[in-house]
C-alpha cells in the first residue's frame, strides 16, 4: 500500500499514472462536494450551515481500478439504514443519538434547525446530522424538525456512526 501511495504521489507530481505507464494528466483536486451541516452550538441551539467536503486524496480503491479522489469524512463502526417515510410523514422535534449522514434517494425531505433555518433536500443532497447535545428552547424544541415535502413517500439512506463525535462548530468535516 505504501508503494501504491508513492506511485500515486509520483503521478500527481509528474502528471503521469506510473502504475499504468501511461501519460494522462492527473485530474485537479476536486473543488468540493456540498453538504448541509446540522450542528449544535455551545448554548445547545442547532444550526444549518452549507459546507463542502474537501481534502480529497488521489488513491486506488481496488488494485484493478484507476485512482480516484477519496475523502474519509467519518470512519469507524457504522450502520446503514434505508428509511421509507409514508406520504405526509413528520418527524417532530428531536436530536439524533449518533452522528449520521442522511441522503434522500427518492422524494423531497426537509430539515429545520432550532435557529429557524429550513432546507429542502432532493435526491442526492447530503446532510451531516450532528445536532447532538441540544438544549430545549422556550417552546421545548430540541435538535431539529424534519419531514416530507409534497404528497409522496420519501426514501432516505442514513449512515450512523457509533463513535463519531459532533464538532459543535460548522463545516469541521472536510
Amino acid at each position: 500500500m505504501l508503494a501504491e501511495a508513492a506511485s500515486i504521489a509520483s503521478a500527481a507530481t509528474t502528471g503521469r499514472d506510473t502504475a499504468k505507464d501511461a501519460s494522462p494528466l492527473t485530474p485537479e483536486q476536486p473543488a468540493g462536494v456540498p453538504y448541509w451541516d446540522n450542528w449544535t452550538d455551545a448554548q445547545g441551539v442547532s444550526h444549518l450551515t452549507k459546507c463542502k467536503l474537501r481534502n480529497f486524496t488521489l488513491m486506488r480503491m481496488a488494485a484493478h481500478a484507476d485512482p480516484q479522489w477519496v475523502n474519509h469524512a467519518q470512519q469507524g463502526q457504522a450502520r446503514m439504514v434505508t428509511s421509507i417515510q409514508p406520504a405526509g410523514w413528520k418527524g417532530g422535534w428531536h436530536a439524533p443519538e449518533s452522528v449520521q449522514w442522511i441522503i434522500p434517494i427518492q422524494g423531497v425531505w426537509f430539515v429545520q434547525s432550532m435557529d429557524g433555518t429550513r432546507v429542502e433536500l432532493n435526491p442526492g443532497d447530503a446532510l451531516l446530522s450532528e445536532d447532538i447535545g441540544g438544549k430545549p428552547d422556550a417552546e421545548g424544541h430540541v435538535g431539529h424538525l424534519s419531514g416530507n415535502v409534497g404528497d409522496a413517500p420519501v426514501a432516505l439512506m442514513i449512515t450512523q456512526f457509533a463513535a463519531a463525535q459532533p464538532s459543535h462548530e460548522p463545516c469541521q468535516t472536510r
